[in-house]
């Protein structure tokens, strides 16, 4: 019990360090009185250290309360409801996981928000202001011969 208790300790640990390494801890003055190489990392870059994530994180950084909607072994989905719109995160416990999934995704073709065991897909429009919040890139795949999966 205690070593699972200190593998989640070390798991947090190495998530919330990178974010606070980005915050200032006020003026940028160092201990000399001159001013210290340290800038602070937008929040994108921020995300894509903390990535990959859980739904739930994820979602949490987008805005959104998510609703899961597929736990399985392969992968989680949930979607979030939004006013600018739906979308879908979908995280992997595996890497070839995620590029299995973004290769059936080809059929349907489009762009995705993608980033390390994770991906979003939502309409074109979003992805950028998505990308914002959580990092990742977009990809365009395939050649849109059918039609995406949408959020229900």
């Amino acid at each position: 019990m205690l070593r699972k208790q200190q593998l989640a300790a070390a798991v947090v640990g190495l998530l919330v360090l990178p974010l606070a390494a980005g915050c200032s801890g006020g003026d940028d003055a160092g201990a000399g009185g001159k001013a210290s190489k340290t800038t602070s990392v937008p929040d994108a870059e921020q995300a894509a250290v903390v990535a990959p994530a859980k739904v739930e994180v994820i979602a949490d950084l987008t805005g959104c309360k998510v609703k899961i909607r597929v736990d399985a072994d392969e992968l989680r989905e949930g979607v979030c409801h939004t006013a600018d719109g739906d979308y879908l995160i979908t995280t992997f416990p595996k890497e070839k996981f995620k590029l299995t999934w973004l290769d059936t995704a080809a059929i349907y073709g489009g762009k995705y928000l993608v980033g390390p065991k994770w991906a979003i897909t939502a309409k074109p429009k979003m992805l950028e202001p998505l990308r914002k919040k959580v990092g990742g890139t977009i990809q365009s795949v395939g050649n849109g011969s059918a039609t995406p999966p949408t959020a229900p």
